[in-house]
This record gives structure tokens, C-alpha cells and sequence, in this order.
């Protein structure tokens, strides 16, 4: 629908690509660069070339040829890079959404290890998937994910769909995640417009940021009048995707939202900004102050974590599981183990974190026990209730049946919230990633 509101009169869809004379004419240029030959284009009408010059105030090819050239020597190596695996693509586009690429890496990798297809996916349990997820954040993509899966195992016989329109139909996939997965794992020639794109768009041409549909629309056909054109079956090589993919990572590399590296921008002598473009003030994000309990108890040689899972009804991460929250009141007077900043959506979150047998911290011990000094460790199942029947654990306001025990072997495979994971791994509860970026 974007795609259409965008066309300037004399312009059509065909084939899945912007069609226009003048275009194809730049289009199949532009290809010539991947494939080192240049094949036959149609004459250019004085009208289309008019709509180009009004389009492009530069021209396209150099401005290609400059961009390839920059990708070929510095992309950076992704594990999704360079892969002809459209479940692949899909699942890192659907990750990268809002996400950092550093967080992204192992996460990825993990997922593809334990759902390497989409019907191994669409197969496992929504925890499962979740559990994976944690971390990521914006866990309702987790379940349109797993919901796409499951639908295009059951109705498409695990084949995703080729086209961008297609793709549009799964759950979950808008028009930037379609145009990303048709280029990028389908050679689909269609333009990925997402925030690194627009703001190398926005600052090429000289404009300052705008929202508005039209604003959209222009950016839209700017970014389409520069795509190469789909190659034929037998063609190496895939210049939309590649062409693409060298957008959005001249946007995350080098036209930073602050501090633009200009100098090191292959296409700086095509650009009117040279430097950071206006852009309207963004909305101060709210402050919250928020207390979790970490509890820790020894079952034999196991050790436990209590967790409380939200309801399935809350507007943010229902289901998943979470450290109890403790009113502030009841911490005013205590002194917390650890601070962290958590930001959800609009959020900062001001973190506390009070502990019972935190490493590090002494374990509480009821006064039934109080003669051995690791008793809580090694007490019988009865006997590690009474001692989490503590100041602090009788503060969590939640109800029994939504508390939960569980093994800190086990917590790999557990949906918990990212704040959760946070928590545990900066206590040594839970292990850090190990990530890297080459």
C-alpha cells in the first residue's frame, strides 16, 4: 500500500519493483557495477529524465558505484550475512528490530542452534521460544514470530513466500521487514526504508527530519529510485539485497544520529548536510523507581531462584517470569545489593535489588537453625522454607500460586524478562555472554 501512495503519475507496479521508465534506465546502470556487464536500457523521455533530476540531485550510479565499494571493504561479518536461508534473514530482521546488533549475535546463533528450521520452530512451545528471546526485549515479536512459523509450516509447507506482497500476509511482518527478507533472502528489487535509511536519505537531500506521510512518500520513492533491479535467475550475485544491506549499514556505521562520521562517509560529496540534520525533539523519557527481591535457597546440591510470573493479561511481557517486586516502603530503611538503569519502551527504570543469599551476601538463617552457619544449604525442604520466611520475603505482595522455584541450571531455558537476566548475570547467578563483533 506504501509503495503505491507513493508513485508519481506515469509510475506502476510491476512485477513487485517500481516501474518507471527513467528508472530502469538508472536501475540496470547501477547493476552493471555487481555484475560487470551492462545490459541493454530503454531510451529515456525527456519526462522521465525530468522525474529523475527532480528525484536524485546527483548521480545515482556514481553514488552506487561509491557505496558498493565501501560495503565490499568494510561490512561488517554477521552471522546472517551471506546466507541463502530465508527463515535465516526472517529471524534476524524480526530480532533486529529495536535491538542492538551486539545483543542480537548470540541470540541468534543460540536460536538457530535449537530451531535451525522454521517447521523446528513452529513445533516448540511458546516458553521455549520466549525463553530464547529473553533478553531481546519486545517479546510480542517473539510470539508473532512463533505464530508466522507456525502458519507457514501448516498452510505453506514450511516454505516462506517469495514476494514482498506475499510476505506482508505472515504475522507480524510490515512493510519494512517484508522488503528486507524479498531483497535480501529473494533478490526481490523493492527498498528497505527503515530509521538508518531515512536519516542517510533525510540528510543527503538536505531535509530536516519530518514524520509526515508525505514526508514518507518522498523518502520512499528516493529510496526505490536507487534500487537495482532484480537479476535474472541465472545472475550471481544479489545487488538488491546487497545494495540494501550497505544502506542500513552506512546509517548504523558511519550517518550516526549524533556525531555523524563524515569523513569516513563514502558518499559525503553527494550529501547537502555533511553533519547532523534537524530533527524535533524527542519525548523525555518518564523515571521510575522500582525494588526486586533475589532469593536464593539450597534444595540438596541445587540452588534456586524464586521468581514470580506476570499475568497474562499485563501490558508489557504478560506471562514471562520475574524477580518479586517489593514496595518501596518496605526498603526504605535497607540498603540494596545492587543498582542498575533499565529502559522499557519509554521507561527508565531505577532499579534496586535486595537480596536474601545473594553471592556475596550473607544468607538469611532462621533462628530454628541459627547454630549452623551454612544450614540453609543443607537443611532439609521443610526447614529452607522456614528460613525464606524472611522480613523481606514476607514483603512480595504476590500470591503463592504465582511464585516459583526454579534451578539456576534451569533458568537458560526459562522465559524471563530481560531485567530478570540483567539482575542475574551482573549477581554471577547467570553467566554473560560471551559476544563479538568482527
Amino acid at each position: 500500500m506504501w509503495l503505491r501512495q507513493a508513485l508519481a503519475p506515469g509510475e506502476e507496479v510491476t512485477g513487485g519493483w517500481l516501474y518507471q521508465e527513467g528508472v530502469v534506465e538508472r536501475s540496470k546502470q547501477i547493476a552493471s557495477l555487481y555484475t560487470r556487464r551492462m545490459p541493454r536500457t530503454p531510451k529515456i523521455s525527456e519526462d522521465a529524465a525530468a522525474e529523475s533530476a527532480s528525484l536524485l540531485p546527483f548521480d545515482p550510479v556514481a553514488f552506487h558505484r561509491a557505496l558498493a565499494r565501501w560495503y565490499r571493504l568494510h561490512a561488517r561479518e554477521l552471522p546472517w550475512r551471506g546466507m541463502r536461508n530465508p527463515y535465516g534473514t526472517w529471524l534476524s530482521e524480526i530480532m533486529l528490530q529495536q535491538t542492538r546488533v551486539a545483543t542480537v549475535i548470540e541470540r541468534y546463533s543460540e536460536f538457530m542452534t535449537r530451531f535451525p528450521t522454521i517447521d523446528a520452530l513452529a513445533a516448540a512451545d511458546e516458553s521455549e521460544v520466549l525463553a530464547l528471546w529473553s533478553g531481546l526485549g519486545y517479546y510480542r515479536r517473539a510470539r508473532m514470530l512463533h505464530r508466522g512459523a507456525r502458519f507457514v509450516s501448516r498452510e505453506l509447507s514450511g516454505q516462506l513466500p517469495a514476494s514482498s506482497a506475499e510476505l506482508r500476509t505472515l504475522p507480524g511482518i510490515g512493510e519494512y521487514t517484508s522488503a528486507a527478507i524479498a531483497s535480501i533472502a529473494f533478490r526481490e528489487s523493492i527498498a528497505v526504508v527503515d530509521g538508518n535509511v531515512e536519516r542517510v536519505l533525510f540528510r543527503v537531500l538536505g531535509m530536516a527530519e519530518d514524520r509526515s506521510a508525505a514526508a514518507k512518500a518522498q523518502i520512499t520513492r528516493v529510496a526505490q529510485s536507487l534500487m537495482p533491479p532484480a537479476p535474472s535467475a541465472r545472475a550471481q550475485g544479489n545487488p538488491p539485497g546487497d545494495h540494501n544491506q550497505a544502506m542500513m549499514e552506512l546509517g548504523a556505521m558511519i550517518c550516526l544520529p549524533r556525531g555523524p562520521l563524515c569523513l569516513q562517509c563514502p558518499v559525503v560529496k553527494f550529501c547537502k548536510t555533511r553533519g547532523e540534520h534537524e530533527t524535533p525533539p524527542r519525548e523525555k523519557l518518564k523515571s521510575r523507581t522500582v525494588a526486586h527481591l533475589l532469593a536464593l535457597r539450597k534444595r540438596g546440591t541445587t540452588t534456586e531462584v524464586l521468581f514470580q510470573r506476570r499475568s497474562i493479561d499485563a501490558s508489557l511481557m504478560p506471562g514471562m517470569l520475574e524477580l518479586p517486586p517489593l514496595p518501596l516502603e518496605a526498603v526504605a530503611s535497607k540498603e540494596p545489593v545492587l543498582r542498575l538503569r533499565h529502559a522499557i519502551t519509554n521507561t527508565n527504570y531505577y532499579v534496586q535489588v535486595f537480596a536474601e543469599s545473594a553471592p556475596g551476601v550473607p544468607p538469611y538463617v532462621s533462628s530454628e537453625i541459627a547454630d549452623e552457619e551454612y544450614a540453609p544449604f543443607v537443611a532439609a525442604e521443610e526447614e529452607i522454607e522456614a528460613t525464606y520466611d524472611s522480613e523481606l520475603r514476607r514483603q512480595v505482595v504476590s500470591a503463592e500460586r504465582d511464585l516459583r522455584w526454579i534451578a539456576t541450571a534451569a533458568l537458560y531455558t526459562q522465559p524471563m524478562t530481560g531485567l530478570a537476566r540483567k539482575i542475574l548475570q551482573r549477581m554471577g547467578v547467570m553467566a554473560l555472554p560471551k559476544t563479538r563483533i568482527r
